[in-house]
């Protein structure tokens, strides 16, 4: 005789508790918590001990994890001379500035000797330890928050760490420097090969290293992805100007002035307008990390120029 079955059906259904319905018209464009121009002087690292020092924004996007933007998390690392500090992040992807100093990250696929200037990537690496020779400072920006929010850890290595010299960076911006300065940009993508139809940094993030030459403007444009500027040099009167809107001349309505100071950061909202102006009487430099990896591949970047 088979046994009989409870029946189910008749049992509280407890599944039914978080089912919740909106109507589409008033629900279909919500209000997300605002990405707002933010900046991170220099200040913040000019002194003191060894130290991680995050730009955390999670009380303003509302989330229960760090994070400087909804899918990037960024910060300054001071290392003090012959000290040492181990980062953890679960992320997908990272990458390190050196602002100045020298020293070297160790972690299981080897060890990578930097100086001022020189940029790298690692891989979603358990963990790693960042030792310095000479009084250090690093920019970082890793993907951390957009796996926060998807509740996952990496399962793989989508690429191998990567070190981006100053004087090869250096050497490949001359290139372009050759072929003209009054274009809108004048820079060189960093790039991956793991990566050909995005051709970004890491599958995620995307780095441009732009120069603005004295006296040039670099006229507006738009894109997607949140960008998180970090200023390598500037004079002064070096800035972007940021706004939602533009006029009919490829102006900016109202903009917003963020002023380049070097090894400041700043962050540019998606979608929104930015031009570079440098009135100054020295080339300026600025180091833009983006989500555009992600964005790009969700074919989302909607990239625009003013004019």
């Amino acid at each position: 005789m088979s046994a009989q079955l409870p029946p189910i059906f008749d049992l509280p259904q407890q599944w039914e508790a978080q089912a919740d319905f909106k109507e589409y018209m008033s629900a279909v464009n919500p209000a997300m918590p605002e990405i707002k121009i933010e900046a991170f002087p220099s200040a913040m690292h000019g002194a003191g001990a060894t130290r991680l020092i995050p730009f955390d924004l999670s009380a303003t996007l509302k989330t229960a994890y760090a994070a400087t933007t909804p899918n990037l998390y960024a910060g300054y690392l001071r290392i003090a001379t012959n000290e040492r500090l181990q980062t953890d992040f679960v992320a997908t992807s990272q990458m390190f500035f050196v602002i100045h100093g020298a020293g070297h990250t160790s972690m299981d696929a080897g060890t990578i000797a930097w100086k001022t200037g020189d940029l790298f990537t690692l891989p979603a690496v358990a963990s790693a330890l960042h030792e310095a020779t000479q009084d250090s400072v690093l920019f970082w920006v890793n993907d951390a928050p957009l796996l926060s929010y998807l509740g996952a850890i990496p399962s793989e290595n989508r690429f191998e760490p990567v070190l981006y010299t100053q004087q090869r960076i250096t050497e490949e911006l001359n290139k372009v420097r050759a072929q003209g300065e009054q274009r809108n940009r004048v820079g060189v993508l960093l790039s991956n090969p793991h990566f050909p139809h995005t051709k970004t940094l890491t599958h995620t993030l995307w780095s441009l290293y732009n120069i603005l030459p004295k006296g040039v403007v670099q006229a507006a444009h738009r894109h997607n992805s949140v960008a998180i500027d970090h200023c390598v040099s500037a004079g002064a009167d070096t800035y972007t100007l940021i706004g939602k809107k533009i006029d009919d001349n490829g102006n900016i309505i109202n903009p917003i002035k963020a002023m380049w100071t070097s090894g400041s950061t700043f962050i540019t909202p998606p979608g929104w307008w930015h031009s570079h102006h440098n009135d100054s009487d020295q080339d300026a430099i600025v180091l833009p990390i983006q989500d555009a990896g992600l964005v790009m591949n969700m074919q989302v970047l909607d990239f625009q120029l003013a004019k």
